[in-house]
Order: structure tokens, then C-alpha cells, then sequence
């Protein structure tokens, strides 16, 4: 088969040499480029999702979580919304989260009502056909949690929270999942939370949890942080033939368990190894919900920058310089914004995740980095609030770079 092109928007408000673009700005420049990607032919466009302002946690936080960035990470709080008014200015192209928290905003059970009233709404308008593709998870960050009370209730759950966490994320997940699917559930028919060695990394951690419980167990159970009684969603007719879910996160676990439910993908995120997604795929092909029919590669779409040069006056070399200089300076603002400084050292492996240079080496960059049948998902905005140079590069990958990888035509 051909390989599957998705475009991914950062769609972040990042300051760039001081410069910090006003929020209308960026929605202007994200519906100008996703119009643009629906006209190119792109399948899904796949947006970044945050909540809270970053900023103000900066100012009032007692611990800032990302002292060095100015601005917000993202300014899409809620993709359904979002998705009905780009759905209104395209015509063919599916929408994507990257990634929705169904932590926040009051938890599983509301994420997948919202999801449900979003499809059914959906369904009476032009775009019924159209896909959703909702990648789910936890949420960037621990401060945002903490705003709706997920927070540890006792001194066991103060040490073995970073496995907690995940743990809290594996039961929201199942409860998404099957009250997306339209299922009466109570809590009381979800699996107790444990915690055990083999949920820890190391023999220390274990110990010290073990010493705040106060004695010797194989085992420690988590009161619900989720009670309920049987509850069903209205709308109970939602059509789900448009939707496509996306477990934001590798962990195996929670992947089996949601998938006994109902068929869930994987968000792959942009800096998983190599060993590890070939693992993945090999596990997925094992335990994926039968109703999704085989697993196949481009379940776990592939997140690339893009960083392709076809000015006619410099030649293949020239070309090569400045796309990998553009793609270095990206990079390098980047990392003095999550890290407040500039290893020089990371900066090829992060290049791991970017392709750079003239159309010609590009397409051979992704002939050697990606498997035929995966789908790409293509960074253009990344460290960049100029929209002609964003629309001119998406423009340069469709004419002069897709070409190059499918002569036969692509699935886009």
C-alpha cells in the first residue's frame, strides 16, 4: 500500500527572537494552514492540546515546570469545538488530538459524553463523513491535574504517585472507552488498583512505599478515585463509525485493557525509539479488539519536521545547507525553551526526528528512516509563526517531495 500522509500543528505560542504572536494571530495562521492542507490533499490534520495558561503557573506556582518558556504550549483546550469550526472552512480532511486529557475538565465520564454529543452533532452536518481521530491521554503537565483534584490523598499515594499516575490513567482510559461505546457502567464493575513490586522500576521505590504502608504486603489497594453508580451517556444513538481512538501512551497494560472494549490505536510520541515501535506494533498485532479488523502499521502514526528547500536560486548543496540550518535553529530555540539552555550535543539526535534539505533529500531521508506502511505525520510549524514559510514548505513536500517516495499516487 501506499503510505498515509497526516500533518501535525503544534500550535504553539511560543515567543520566537522575542517575538510572542497574539492569540487571533495563531488561530488565523492555524485556519489558513489547515485550509491549505485540506487543498493539498493531507488525510488528517492532527492539532496539540494543553489547558491552564503555562504562563500563569510561572507566576503563582511554586514550582514553575518550564521556567524557560515564554508563552503557552498550546492553545487548543477542546479539539470537538475546534473540529466543527475547521470542519465548516474544508471539505474532506479529518481531525485529530494530540492528545485530549480525559483526566481534566471532569474526567473520563465527560470526555466521553462530550464525544458522543460531537458525533451525533456531526452527523447532521456537511462533514458526517468525516473522521475524528481522538488521541487521549494524561495531560502534559502535574499542575493541571492538581486543579481538579488528582492529588495524593495519603502518604503512600505522596510516594508511589509517579506510578500512581499511570495506574489513574489505565482506569480513566477503561472508563472512556466503554462509556464511549455506549455501555451501562458503575465503578463498582471496574478492576480494584493495586499497587505491586512489579509496577516499580527499582527495589528502593518499592521499599519505601511499603515503609509508608506501614508493613509488609504484595500488595497495596487504591481507593477509587472514580465513584459512581450505573450510569449510561445519552446520546445513547451516537453513530461511533466515524471515530477512531488513540491510546496516548506505550503502556502495554493499559493498551490490552481497552482494547478488550473496543479497538484503540496508539499516539505514537515524536521520541520513541525505533526498537520500541517496532514492539509495539508486534504487541498491538497481538491483543488489538477484533472488531478494528487486523492491526496495521499505520495505526501508529509517525511524527516528522519537515524542513524541505526548493528555492530555484540555490542549487541541491545550497538547498541542503540552509533546510538543515533552519532545522538546527529550530531546534536549538527549542530546547533553550523546554531546558533553558543548548546541549550541542543532543542536537543530531533530536535532528532523528526531522527531515531537512532539498525535495530530493528529503524523500530520501524518509525512504531510510520509515517503514513503507507507516503514516506520517508531518511537523511544518514547529518553532515557526510565519505562515507563508509554513504554507511554502507544506506546498513543497505535496509537489516535490510525495512524488519522489509515491509515484503511483498516495493515500492522503
Amino acid at each position: 500500500m501506499s503510505r498515509i500522509y497526516d500533518i501535525f500543528f503544534g500550535f504553539s505560542q511560543i515567543a520566537i527572537r522575542g517575538e510572542l504572536p497574539t492569540e487571533r494571530t495563531m488561530f488565523d495562521n492555524l485556519l489558513r494552514q489547515v485550509k491549505l492542507a485540506d487543498q493539498l490533499g493531507f488525510r488528517t490534520a492532527w492539532i496539540g492540546g494543553a489547558h491552564l495558561s503555562l504562563e500563569e503557573q510561572h507566576r503563582s506556582g511554586e514550582i514553575p515546570v518550564l521556567p524557560h518558556f515564554e508563552g503557552e504550549v498550546c492553545l487548543n483546550t477542546d479539539i470537538l469545538q475546534l473540529s466543527h469550526l475547521l470542519m465548516s472552512h474544508t471539505s474532506r480532511i479529518d481531525f485529530g488530538s494530540a492528545l485530549q486529557s480525559i483526566l481534566v475538565n471532569g474526567g473520563p465520564i465527560a470526555h466521553a459524553e462530550a464525544v458522543r454529543t460531537f458525533l451525533t452533532l456531526k452527523e447532521m452536518s456537511p462533514a458526517s463523513n468525516r473522521k475524528l481521530r481522538l488521541g487521549f491521554g494524561s495531560g502534559r503537565f502535574p499542575f493541571v491535574q492538581e486543579a481538579y483534584g488528582l492529588v495524593p490523598r495519603n502518604e503512600v499515594e505522596r510516594v508511589a504517585w509517579p506510578v500512581i499516575r499511570g495506574l489513574l490513567l489505565r482506569q480513566a482510559a477503561e472508563i472512556f472507552v466503554r462509556m464511549v461505546d455506549g455501555e451501562a457502567l458503575a465503578s463498582s464493575d471496574l478492576p480494584a488498583q493495586e499497587l505491586r513490586r512489579e509496577n516499580f522500576r527499582d527495589e528502593e521505590h518499592w521499599r519505601t512505599v511499603l515503609r509508608a504502608h506501614g508493613k509488609e504486603t504484595d500488595s497495596i489497594e487504591i481507593p477509587e478515585f472514580f465513584s459512581f453508580d450505573r450510569l449510561r451517556l445519552i446520546p445513547k444513538e451516537s453513530p461511533l463509525e466515524t471515530l477512531r481512538l488513540y491510546l496516548g501512551s506505550t503502556d502495554i497494560e493499559t493498551a490490552v485493557r481497552i482494547n478488550r472494549f473496543h479497538p484503540c490505536r496508539i499516539f505514537n510520541l515524536s521520541s520513541t525509539s525505533a526498537e520500541a515501535i517496532d514492539s509495539t506494533h508486534q504487541q498491538m498485532s497481538k491483543i488489538y479488539h477484533p472488531d478494528g479488523g487486523l492491526w496495521k502499521r499505520e495505526y501508529m502514526p509517525r511524527t516528522v519536521m519537515v524542513f524541505a528547500d526548493a528555492s530555484e536560486d540555490l542549487n541541491r548543496q545550497q538547498r541542503n545547507e540552509r533546510a538543515r540550518s533552519n532545522a538546527i535553529d529550530a531546534l536549538r530555540a527549542w530546547q533553550l525553551s523546554m531546558e533553558g539552555t543548548v546541549d550541542e550535543g543532543k542536537l543530531p539526535q533530536r535532528l532523528n526526528n526531522a527531515v531537512h534539505g532539498s525535495p530530493e533529500d528529503v524523500a530520501d531521508q524518509i525512504e531510510k528512516m520509515f517503514h513503507p506502511d507507516d503514516t506520517l505525520m508531518l511537523w511544518f510549524d514547529f518553532n515557526n509563526h510565519d505562515s507563508d514559510a509554513v504554507e511554502r514548505n507544506m506546498i513543497t513536500f505535496v509537489e516535490e517531495v510525495i512524488p519522489r517516495l509515491d509515484p503511483g499516487g498516495s493515500e492522503r
